[in-house]
């Protein structure tokens, strides 16, 4: 049914949510009060959200697919933006996705991989922290998939086809010449008292 004799928050024959939508949340428990609007397809938020207190204030903007976060969402303070998230959204109604991945030889050929999904939105992208008011950036991270990229894999992603595994870690052990750990853990332990001879020696005559 149409609110107020416009278009604004109504449902189909089924009850599902279609269309435009203006939603008030009021306070709660301590909790402050807020306004969001966008769209519904079927029940699902889909495209632009926007969120804002009770005093009309922007607190955040946020792109939906499937009902999950989608692509770059941003939020701020009053004093401006605060932090800018990056969202892979996964189809709820499918237990599998599939995602191009980067041939690491290769920047511009992609692999396509299916993996498991549980129907939620992935963290996927560039998320950024600001000071607000300011645009300058304080930290910056990105993820793959849900899972936050370390330096550290990167740049071990680059030797993958090394036989010596590196690190950057100053405890860590490589192990040269192909060695297996055993054989090395086994060498430190019992060092050889006298280095074995290559030859004998030949005077010079001249």
């Amino acid at each position: 049914m149409a609110s107020n004799g416009d278009t604004l928050n109504c449902t189909d024959m089924k009850g599902l949510k279609q269309g435009k939508w203006v939603i008030r949340n009021p306070k709660l428990r301590g909790e402050p009060g807020y306004d969001e609007e966008g769209e519904y397809k079927n029940d699902r938020k889909e495209g632009m959200w926007r969120t804002y207190n009770l005093m009309g204030d922007l607190l955040a903007q946020e792109n939906f697919k499937w009902g999950n976060k989608n692509a770059k969402c941003y939020y701020f303070t009053l004093a401006g933006l605060e932090h800018e998230e990056s969202w892979r959204a996964v189809n709820p109604d499918k237990g599998f996705d599939t995602i191009d991945v980067q041939d690491l030889k290769d920047p511009n050929k992609y692999e396509k991989v299916i993996v498991q999904t549980d129907g939620t939105s992935l963290k996927h992208g560039i998320w950024k922290y600001y000071i607000p008011g300011t645009g300058n950036v304080v930290e910056t991270q990105e993820y793959f998939m849900n899972k936050l990229k370390n330096p550290e894999d990167e740049l071990n992603n680059l030797f993958k086809d090394s036989k010596i595994p590196i690190s950057t870690k100053k405890d860590s052990t490589v192990i040269n010449n192909n060695k297996p750990k055993e054989v090395v853990e086994f060498e430190k332990k019992n060092p050889k008292k006298t280095k074995p001879k290559s030859g004998k020696t030949i005077p010079d005559h001249h």
